[in-house]
């Protein structure tokens, strides 16, 4: 027979080692988690900034436990255009790359990062969802250590000025100060619509225009409304001068740790996210310019065919384009 005294210990005792290996469990499923650390410039209110969430809950539902991921926006973890920097140190798994910020380590990519290249977002998605995108990306793997998941539509970029102006051609920018992000691409693209580039981080812009430190910005319609650029603005001008895309990326030395199914269920998760951003994007740009006419801005559409004309002549005689691969410029064209 069992003395109670000897029954007490026992089951203390299986108390105290169950307790054990619970906790060694949860710190186990703790540590066997990945962290999944997302940089974003973008403001809370704009749709790339509202798709990691929702990659986030895809996560949680196709891969339970796996990713630990956190999410940071405003640039509040890394500036704008240092997260591959971040990404190549460790310091960061993820986060959506520009066209701009992948020419500067892959300089094939600046076809990406002319005007009037990408004619539409549908276009867009032909191109880098089929063979084009997949050489593209693949240049991006080898020279950057990023492999890109998917695809987004950040908008079509128009002209925002802070002051009513007469602007039909790109003469009529001229002594314009435009803001653009500091990469020499981006202040190229500038040069090329006729204005005077002036570098800006993206936090700054609105004191800026405010300010009069610049005269204008360039950004897609969405973008000026979550980013308030509306309330110190006077005009948009439909240039329409770039069909712009971003590109989720994931650091290789993640990606490359991950076993095939892991490394489906995050691409399809970052898959959903694009398609959740590109629809509530072209909705939101449907309707916007009747928003910003009812706030008081003057919206004009200027020579397009004029502006057309110069920013490609102005690319085709730069020394952007003799990096381009040999017949890639026909291909996109040729996309349909």
């Amino acid at each position: 027979m069992t003395s109670p005294t000897f029954s007490m210990i026992s089951r203390r005792t299986w108390l105290t080692v169950a307790t054990a290996i619970g906790l060694a469990t949860q710190q186990a499923f703790a540590q066997a988690r990945q962290l999944l650390r997302i940089s974003t410039p973008a403001v809370p209110d704009d749709w790339h900034a509202k798709m990691w969430t929702v990659m986030k809950e895809q996560l949680d539902k196709t891969a339970p436990g796996l990713f630990d991921v956190q999410i940071s926006l405003n640039a509040s973890l890394f500036k704008q255009g240092a997260e591959p920097v971040a990404m190549a140190r460790g310091n960061l798994e993820m986060t959506t790359i520009s066209a701009f910020d992948i020419a500067k380590l892959v300089p094939e990519f600046s076809i990406f990062t002319a005007g009037y290249v990408i004619r539409d977002p549908a276009h867009l998605m032909k191109v880098f969802n089929g063979p084009i995108g997949d050489e593209m990306f693949k240049r991006v793997s080898e020279k950057m250590d990023i492999t890109v998941l998917a695809p987004i539509y950040y908008g079509t970029r128009q002209l925002n000025l802070r002051d009513l102006r007469k602007v039909n051609t790109p003469a009529d920018l001229k002594g314009v100060k435009l803001r653009m992000p500091g990469s020499k691409e981006w202040l190229f693209l500038g040069e090329a619509l006729g204005a005077t580039p002036t570098p800006l981080a993206f936090g700054e812009v609105y004191l800026g225009l405010r300010t009069g430190t610049i005269d204008a910005q360039d950004n897609p319609l969405p973008t000026v409304k979550s980013a308030k650029f509306y309330e110190v603005t006077k005009q948009i001008t439909l240039t329409s001068h770039l069909v712009d895309a971003l590109f989720i990326g994931v650091s290789n030395k993640l990606w490359n740790g991950l076993n095939p199914d892991q490394k489906a269920k995050l691409k399809s998760a970052a898959q959903a996210a694009a398609q959740y951003n590109n629809a509530q994007r072209i909705a939101d740009e449907n309707q916007l310019l009747a928003y910003f006419k009812s706030q008081g801005l003057t919206v004009t559409t200027p020579d397009v065919a004029a502006f057309q004309k110069s920013v490609q002549a102005t690319y085709l005689q730069s020394a952007y384009a003799k990096v381009w691969p040999k017949g890639l410029l026909e291909r996109i064209n040729a996309t349909k």
